[in-house]
């Protein structure tokens, strides 16, 4: 189990809180907003009113103790950095921000934050990925432009062999596994038969991913 604090509880923070609490992890949250640090006090494992600005509120959290600290200050873009900058002074070393400008980005690239994250943009990216190939479930980039994605097989694939998936490609694209119902099959062979609802998930990089997407439909 994880410790983490999100300083800032408006809909990103927030969320983000409750979905760390829903995979077990122990959640302090912090904001200047009475009502919101009552709204999720049940439902965190901390919750406290803090003026962040403030390094010696800031130190009291004893935030040196948590595995991540996210800052998800939404629209006070001063309010966020002077957080910050005061929780670099305070040596922590594991800190996600939220940007809500690309200016904002540039200054946090030179504090040397761990993330910079652009929850809008990102989640921009999911949607337009989902509408372009509705038959990915889900995908997580790992970086030089390699992705995992989890595929559902289409009635239309039912029957199929797995080398009918991966044709043209079958050195570009890692099958990690394919899930039908309970039962897991890692590392499934070429001739390995799909059935209908069948969860694939595949390793490779993106514009391979691309090309194969549509015999997916």
């Amino acid at each position: 189990m994880g410790q983490f604090a999100v300083i800032g509880l408006g809909r990103f923070g927030s969320a983000a809180s409750l979905e760390l609490m829903k995979m077990g992890h122990s959640v302090l949250g912090v904001d200047t907003n009475p009502k919101l640090v009552d709204k999720y006090a049940d439902e965190l494992t901390h919750a406290v009113i803090a003026d962040v600005t403030d390094p010696g509120a800031l130190e009291e959290l004893g935030l040196d103790n948590y595995d991540v600290v996210l800052v998800a200050i939404g629209e006070d873009i001063q309010a966020s950095l002077l957080c910050v900058v005061h929780l670099k002074s305070l040596g922590i070393q594991t800190l996600w921000v939220k940007a809500s400008s690309h200016a904002q980005h540039l200054i946090l690239s030179k504090l040397g934050v761990s993330r910079i994250v652009h929850p809008e943009e990102e989640m921009g990216i999911r949607v337009a990925q989902a509408l372009s190939y509705p038959m990915v479930n889900d995908y997580i980039s790992i970086g030089n432009g390699e992705f995992v994605v989890e595929v559902d097989i289409s009635d239309r694939l039912n029957g199929a062999p797995l080398s009918q998936v991966l044709a043209g490609e079958p050195d570009s694209i890692h099958v990690l596994l394919v899930k039908r119902k309970t039962q897991i099959t890692v590392h499934p062979p070429n001739d390995f038969i799909l059935h209908a609802k069948d969860i694939l998930v595949m390793l490779g990089q993106l514009a391979t991913l691309k090309n194969v997407a549509p015999k997916l439909a």
